[in-house]
């Protein structure tokens, strides 16, 4: 299975991210992945992410949204990180802002490795103690060491 520190790093981790929307932000993120060389193609990735939301939101509640897409688009396997201050809505199960972004973009043969990101991520994420270190990080350093905590 990958890792953490396979998956992500400094230049993955966006700790005041600028969109005000859903839309906004699912692009912020995919721009960045882009920027990255970590995607082909911002917009037809996208596209599977969106593919996705339209099943069911992946704003999970508790602040946290996991948008993730298996995607022929996917040139390295990765998660980026991003965090509102002021929140996004973003169809929330529990109809509240989701303020901790992490996109999962798996390549489309990649079996079923997101499901075990997923997964991952969940663990971790139900702690209140670990979402709220995560909102109270102030640098990309601290961001990413608690991220890598999760191995």
């Amino acid at each position: 299975m990958l890792t953490i520190h396979e998956l992500t790093n400094l230049s993955l981790i966006h700790i005041d991210l600028k969109s005000l929307t859903k839309d906004g932000v699912l692009f912020e993120l995919a721009h960045y992945l882009h920027k990255e060389n970590r995607i082909a193609d911002t917009k037809l990735f996208l596209d599977d992410i969106y593919e996705r939301e339209a099943i069911v939101s992946t704003g999970i509640g508790m602040k946290i949204a996991i948008p993730h897409a298996k995607s022929k688009h996917v040139l390295i396997p990765s998660v980026i990180f991003g965090k509102s201050e002021k929140g996004i809505e973003f169809n929330s199960l529990d109809s509240k802002p989701a303020h901790l972004f992490f996109m999962i973009a798996m390549p489309e043969d990649s079996a079923n490795q997101h499901l075990k990101v997923l997964a991952l991520l969940s663990r971790k994420l139900m702690h209140e103690s670990f979402r709220e270190a995560l909102m109270q990080a102030k640098t990309k350093e601290e961001v990413l060491a608690l991220l890598y905590t999760m191995e």
